[in-house]
This record gives structure tokens, sequence and C-alpha cells, in this order.
């Protein structure tokens, strides 16, 4: 069987590089994209390619999906990581800031699904996965923006599912709470059930699970992955 190929935005460190070493090591083959120099040395570890550029680019996506489909044919999954926007008092952040916020945390699922979806649809299916947070279920006023952003992820990625579901194509989101790729302060490790944070490699094996086959039939799903800290149902 042809090998299945991935792609992984802002996978240069913490968990995008994590979810790009795990699925390489499931076999799949890999486009990267990150602004750092380090996704070049990541992408000759793991026989990727390497994009430098910015998911807040559109152009920069585009060199993603067509470097990807030039070198390998295919796309079978998009996971979409990307960084943090600003954070202040709620009445504090300004136009510009939420307007980065949109180009950071929701424009590029839309425009990854508008370019690849129909490319998985040729294909007969495929996969993507949005790496968010938990302050999509949880909105959180210390992240403001972050909150409101992946909300609004959460809500397209059930749009998504229910409209391209009987295309064979899956779109879910995975809601880290805090992770061990940046410090965590002793006050927020006493609020998380759990008493830690997640692994990145933690994460990475729940992004691959949820690529794989063997979650066929989880679409428009929005999981929290945060030790207990979400106290909604």
């Amino acid at each position: 069987m042809e090998p299945k190929v991935a792609l992984v935005t802002a996978a240069s460190k913490g968990m995008g590089a994590a979810i790009a070493r795990e699925l390489a090591a499931r076999g799949w083959r890999l486009a990267l994209l990150a602004r750092s120099e380090a996704v070049e040395g990541l992408a000759t570890e793991l026989g990727a390619l390497a994009i430098r550029g910015s998911v807040t680019e559109a152009l920069d996506l585009d060199r993603l999906v067509e470097g990807a489909l030039d070198r390998f044919g295919r796309i079978d999954g998009v996971v979409v990581n990307t960084g943090h926007p600003a954070k202040g008092d709620l009445l504090a952040l300004s136009d510009e800031d939420w307007r980065t916020g949109l180009d950071l945390l929701l424009l590029p699922t839309v425009r990854l699904a508008r370019k690849v979806a129909p490319i998985m649809a040729r294909q007969g299916g495929g996969a993507f996965l949005n790496l968010t947070s938990a302050a999509a279920l949880e909105p959180n006023l210390a992240f403001p923006i972050s909150s409101a952003l992946r909300a609004s992820v959460a809500a397209y990625t059930r749009l998504f599912a229910r409209r391209y579901a009987g295309q064979n194509l899956r779109m879910n989101s995975l809601l880290p709470g805090f992770v061990d790729s940046y410090e965590v302060s002793p006050e927020v490790l006493s609020s998380i059930p759990q008493g830690r944070p997640a692994r990145v490699q933690e994460v990475a094996r729940m992004a691959a699970f949820l690529l794989s086959d063997e979650a066929a039939y989880l679409n428009g799903v929005n999981l929290p992955f945060d030790g207990a800290l979400s106290r909604g149902l």
C-alpha cells in the first residue's frame, strides 16, 4: 500500500514537531511548514519536505499544499497547528489583535480545508485535525482571543464534518489543556485534576490516532485532552 501523506503546520518545535515524529514513525510521509529554520533540520531527520513560511499567510499554505503534491502526489491528512494570539484584558485588546488572531487561529483551518478537501475527495477520502485548546469549550479570561476564536474552529469542525462526511472526509479537533512544551506554573498545576500537564508525546499519539483509519467513524469531534481540567459536559 502506498504510504499516506500528511501536512503538519507549525512543525518546528513543541507539539507540531512531536506529531511529525510520531506520524513518521507510523510510516507517514510528511510536508512540514514553519517559520523557523529548525523545520529544515527536522525534515532532514524525517525524510520530509520542509517549507519555510507562516500559517497566517495564504500563499505559504498554498506552497505547502503544492509542494506536497509535487513531491508525493497525494495528501491524506492535514494537521493544523498554530501559535498563540495576544493576551490581555477583554476590552483592552485592539481590533488589530483580534484580526491577527483570526489570521492565526481560524483562517488556516478554513484555507487548508478549501485547498485540500477537493484533493482528498478525488482520492476517496482523508482526514483533517485541528490542534486547538481546551479554552474552546471552557473560555478563560486569561486568553480571550484564543477562547473566542478556538471556539470558532470548534464550530467550523462540526460544520465541515456534516457537509463532507458523505465524501469520506473527516475533520476533528484535539483540545489540549496545558502541555509540557512550555513552563507551567505551580498555580496552574494545582488546578489540573491529574496534577501534571500533558506530555507532547501523548498529544502526538492522540493526534496520530485521530488521523488514522482506527478513528474512521470519529468525525466532527472536539476532543478535550486536558487531564480532567474542563468542567463542562
